[in-house]
């Protein structure tokens, strides 16, 4: 069997696209996650409890209007994205050419970390947070 990759040439370029379009759709379900509301229906929330000696309410919840259809299916859409592109990634060929154990860790965890994958997620994360 094949040793752990040394140079980032050593993955195919598919499976690299694959792991970048994975980190850029994980950015964007996370973003979108931060805008949506407590509760996926709407809710109206609970009052929180005061504590008895210093009367500091903690806990509770606002009333949540619930998700709208728009948000719905934006967020099934993102999830099933990051889901099927995890799966792809995790089954692609590549892995089957790796000896099964610590080299085929230490190939997974270098092609999180791949500088041109790490610099892709900035950007992502860039164009995320302008839009938020």
């Amino acid at each position: 069997m094949a040793e752990q990759p040394t140079k980032t040439n050593d993955f195919p370029d598919d499976l690299r696209d694959l792991q970048a379009e994975l980190h850029r759709a994980r950015a964007a379900y996370a973003a979108l996650a931060r805008t949506l509301p407590w509760s996926v229906e709407p809710h109206p929330g609970w009052p929180g409890t005061a504590h008895p000696h210093t009367g500091e309410i903690t806990g509770g919840r606002e009333p949540s209007p619930g998700y709208t259809p728009e948000q719905t299916a934006e967020e099934e859409r993102l999830r099933r994205l990051v889901t099927d592109l995890s799966a792809a990634v995790s089954t692609h060929p590549y892995w089957n050419t790796l000896e099964l154990g610590p080299a085929r860790i230490a190939a997974r965890m270098k092609l999180k970390h791949l500088p041109e994958v790490q610099a892709d997620i900035q950007a992502q994360s860039v164009v995320v947070a302008e839009a938020a």
